[in-house]
């Protein structure tokens, strides 16, 4: 009798450790289950951690909670400036109805997945290139507003959308490549135009200032003939103009060297006069030589 109850006590104990085996299910953190009993949606879901259900009755889907990233391939379309190109993006969402993703939708990332690619054709069809290459954050915002409308129904929730890569075809590689440099050689010759009416000014203010003050431009002369017989890489043949001559003697005359005055004996034909010009002469050649 007692072997009996012995054997009947084994018998339901492992009756029911297997029950509570096959009864028993964990949930992770970043899940959530949706339990159905023959076949209707049963209670509410399921939170993280120990849960049980009625064997051969109830079913236990999972579902993820996590954001999920996924690629979008690329789509060919014609923009409205007919421009043909090739886009690409990526698109972030996550599950926050987990009954709605099971029960509304057959398989959420499929058609997530359909949606983002339909949207991506019509967003380059209703955009310009120019908008496409420099203004995709506005076209993020509009592809996200496309594909997260009808995604609200699936209990899915679009958390953002990226446009990667715009790809264009050659020849508009090459318009655009001549543009840009027509565009910098434009904006070179404003430049090198300015500079020359800036440097016209600053000329004409010089000019000006020289022609008040006819000393200085002797002196500018003469830095000139300097800095270019400093190189001793070439000859010189520089016209000597009469005012030169007179600008030198009358600085030797404000130096205290006096001309010499006349004699009252005549003048010998013979000899060579020496003059205060020869003397100019004298001291522009040992300055051009200095």
């Amino acid at each position: 009798m007692v072997e009996e109850l012995i054997g009947a006590a084994v018998a339901a104990g492992t009756g029911g450790l297997v029950y509570l085996a096959s009864a028993a299910r964990v949930v992770k953190q970043y899940e959530r289950g949706v339990v159905f009993r023959l076949g209707r949606l049963h209670g509410e879901v399921r939170r993280p951690g120990f849960n049980l259900i009625v064997p051969a009755v109830d079913r236990m889907r999972k579902v993820n909670m996590q954001i999920v990233t996924m690629p979008v391939p690329a789509q060919e379309g014609i923009t409205r400036d007919n421009v043909t190109v090739r886009v690409d993006a990526v698109v972030y969402f996550k599950v926050v109805d987990p009954a709605a993703a099971v029960v509304n939708v057959e398989d959420y990332r499929f058609a997530v997945s359909q949606m983002a690619q339909t949207s991506l054709r019509s967003i380059i069809g209703k955009s310009e290139l120019d908008d496409l290459l420099s203004n995709r954050e506005k076209l993020n915002q509009g592809l996200e507003l496309m594909i997260d409308s009808p995604a609200v129904e699936w209990g899915v929730t679009i958390d953002r959308v990226e446009i990667k890569d715009v790809s264009l075809p050659d020849t508009m590689k090459r318009s655009m490549a001549r543009q840009a440099e027509a565009d910098r050689e434009r904006r070179a010759r404003l430049i090198n135009a300015d500079a020359e009416y800036q440097a016209s000014k600053k000329l004409s203010q010089a000019a000006q200032q020289m022609a008040d003050t006819p000393s200085a431009l002797q002196l500018r002369l003469l830095q000139t003939v300097m800095a270019v017989a400093a190189e001793k890489n070439s000859t010189l043949v520089l016209p000597i103009p009469v005012e030169l001559l007179r600008f030198l003697e009358r600085g030797h005359l404000e130096g205290g060297q006096q001309a010499p005055a006349p004699t009252e004996r005549p003048v010998d034909t013979t000899e060579r006069p020496v003059g205060t010009t020869e003397q100019a002469i004298d001291d522009l050649r040992h300055a051009v030589e200095q």
